[in-house]
């Protein structure tokens, strides 16, 4: 799962994601899930099979999910939690405002009956609107319609903090545009590629169909939907490279990007759209633009006029009449992800609201769920974490003094954010009618952008989350130098008091480790103290740091979660390296809570001793059953690595692991050549 942070671009602030949990388990005085070992696998030889192998067994995917692992298990618990909450909101939309906007939001998501009475009628003013363009200054109005109603058509435009001056808010364009996830998705020749572009276009002309298009000239709009956004592909800046920040900062001014793209008035745009007036702005990738520009100029107007048609279906498509529902998840999640079912309308709901309207919700499930004491907690352990972390710097022999010192400068930087928000938002402006679902989603995202728009030109508030509170999950944002832990992730069984501290060191200390090594992997890296994108590296110690990191690439990349597709090292490195980096800091924190308590560590609880409790407590977040669809999507575009090779590939690298299990040197799991960073 990504999310995009503060609204910049994936290749700037990048959502830093450990998305794992526990879910409910066998009760154990260690806290392992002790009926989820497999133990006729030695866990020298495949540990993720040895920590996970009989869960997996136990827990096929549902129909309706691409995987199903303990963070599917904890969200879907809270799922419950959350429809429990709208239910009674529901119940009681006039005990408070908020209960009315949630409550009503809900009951108009779930009258499907409704919707499908109302047919194509939500989407015909926007379709109509496409319909009457005439010229490039129509085109213009209708993008700026569609991006009001964060329908980024052709490209993105957003509000970001400034890479050189990150306590600033700036405008930030970048590329965009495209149904299918990802460039190579367009351009690669293999089989299973070829077949997906194939249904892609089916899907795009079954569209038009469902509008009414006749099946010859909706196959011909859709084959020009495919060129023309197989020509913005090509101009686009791949996955990989975008890890790079580097690679996605180009300040100019207005007058510089009117010479890029003389064929679009973006000023014009910037205006409509409600953006305050500025000089200059970040063009993430210019050649996207430029490419864009050219493409506006040679292909004919009917052509983006189909093209916008499409992506307004496409953006509304889940929040329309089952006919289209239906057929934008015949592709997107049976085809793309091999789900062979749709989940069950309550959860789409909750999961709708969750988003629109988050914070609203946010507050009722956190008064209802999470106890200050969590939060105490977990900030204990922040600390616990950090000061190993500053002894790790300073015990490094590959970097120089002077950089060991800029190092701890940005480690005493960080700030933590846990649980949930100090100033919640205000959706006092938002109109929500019970009886109006796609205008709820429509005001509801007009809110969010008109406030996306409004943050340009001023400081940025760091005290915003990028993440809802129900959400189980934790982030780094660079820009900000902060670690963010929703209150999602805050509960048992991800963290438990009744749990031994080697199971919680190895869960949540890991995620805690984690984070915090975001902010020194190879992207996190190139951010100072402040957030700004800023070299503050020797060059030698550059070189050494790149070198280390390339070990993982190379690890990494020769793992293979489906038949023919390996892992992309660089694409999954920052994610690698945090996992690997995360875990020594938990175990070092965890060596010296055992030892303030004077707990030998060859006492067993439940036949293990504590630091194998700490190795399968981590093991055991990343359980997880997979599509193989899913999983050949993700290879190719989900920065992390599966959870096998999560697993396996930390352990193997831990020297303290193989000595724990007293792996043998012939063991795969085994450390021989131990790749380490941090």
């Amino acid at each position: 799962m990504f999310v995009k942070l503060s609204n910049l671009n994936a290749g700037i602030i990048f959502s830093l994601i450990f998305a794992a949990a526990l879910h409910a388990q066998v009760p154990s005085q260690s806290g392992l899930d002790l009926n989820a070992i497999d133990k006729s696998v030695n866990p020298c030889d495949d540990f993720y099979q040895y920590a996970c192998g009989s869960w997996l067994k136990n827990n096929p995917i549902p129909p309706d999910e691409s995987s199903w692992g303990r963070f599917n298990v904890m969200h879907d618990n809270n799922q419950k939690i959350l429809r429990g909450i709208l239910e009674d909101s529901e119940a009681h939309m006039d005990r408070s405002e908020t209960d009315q906007k949630i409550g009503g939001f809900y009951k108009s998501c779930m009258d499907e009956s409704a919707l499908d009475a109302l047919g194509t009628k939500p989407i015909l003013p926007e379709l109509d609107q496409i319909a009457k363009i005439k010229d490039a200054a129509g085109l213009l109005a209708e993008v700026v319609r569609m991006h009001k109603r964060q329908s980024s058509a052709l490209f993105n435009f957003n509000s970001a903090p400034d890479p050189n001056n990150a306590r600033q808010t700036i405008g930030d364009l970048d590329q965009g545009g495209l149904g299918l996830p990802e460039k190579d998705f367009y351009l690669r020749t293999d089989a299973r590629s070829q077949e997906i572009r194939t249904k892609y276009a089916a899907h795009i002309t079954k569209m038009f169909e469902l509008l009414g298009v006749d099946p010859a000239a909706a196959a011909k709009k859709a084959a020009e939907v495919m060129t023309l956004e197989t020509a913005l592909a090509k101009v686009s800046l791949d996955v990989t490279s975008r890890r790079d920040p580097k690679n996605v900062v180009h300040i100019m001014s207005v007058t510089e990007l009117n010479k890029l793209s003389p064929n679009f008035n973006f000023p014009a745009f910037f205006t409509e759209l409600g953006a305050p007036s500025f000089q200059s702005l970040n063009v993430d990738v210019p050649g996207f633009i430029q490419g864009l520009s050219e493409l506006l100029k040679s292909q004919p107007l009917q052509t983006w006029k189909d093209y916008l048609t499409w992506h307004s279906l496409h953006s509304a498509a889940t929040y329309l009449s089952k006919p289209f529902l239906e057929e934008n998840f015949d592709f997107y999640s049976r085809t793309l992800s091999g789900t062979p079912e749709m989940r069950p309308r309550w959860k789409r709901c909750v999961s709708i609201v969750d988003g629109e309207l988050g914070e609203a919700l946010g507050k009722k499930y956190v008064e209802k769920t999470f106890g200050e004491a969590g939060k105490a907690r977990t900030l204990e352990l922040v600390h616990e974490i950090e000061f190993e972390m500053s002894k790790d710097i300073d015990s490094l022999t590959w970097m120089s003094p002077a950089t060991k010192k800029e190092a701890q400068v940005k480690l005493k930087a960080v700030a933590n954010k846990i649980g949930y928000p100090d100033k919640w938002r205000d959706y006092s402006s938002v109109k929500i009618v019970d009886t109006d679902y796609f205008g709820n989603v429509m005001r509801t995202n007009e809110f969010d952008e008109r406030r996306d728009m409004n943050k340009i030109n001023k400081p940025v508030d760091r005290s915003e989350w990028g993440m809802t509170p129900p959400t189980v999950n934790a982030y780094y944002d660079p820009t900000a130098n902060n670690i963010n832990f929703p209150a999602g992730i805050l509960q048992a069984p991800f963290y438990s008091n009744s749990a031994g501290d080697p199971a919680n060191y190895g869960a949540i200390g890991a995620v805690i480790g984690h984070e915090l090594t975001h902010g020194f992997d190879d992207e996190g890296r190139q951010f100072d103290a402040e957030g700004n994108l800023k070299d503050w590296w020797s060059k030698e110690d550059e070189e050494k740091f790149n070198k280390l990191a390339d070990c993982f690439v190379n690890e990494y990349g020769s793992f293979s979660p489906v038949k023919g597709v390996e892992l992309n090292g660089k694409l999954t490195l920052g994610e690698n390296t945090a996992d690997n980096g995360g875990i020594h800091l938990a175990y070092a924190a965890l060596l010296d809570v055992l030892k303030k308590k004077g707990v030998a560590l060859t006492q067993e609880t439940d036949g293990f001793t504590p630091l194998q409790q700490f190795f399968i407590g981590f093991a055991q977040v990343w359980c997880n059953n997979e599509r193989p669809e899913e999983s050949r999507v993700r290879a190719q575009t989900d920065p992390h690595s599966p959870g096998r090779f999560r697993a396996n590939g930390v352990v193997s690298n831990m020297p303290e692991f193989s000595q724990a299990f007293s792996c043998k040197p012939t063991d795969k799991m085994y450390a021989v050549h131990a790749c380490r960073v941090w």
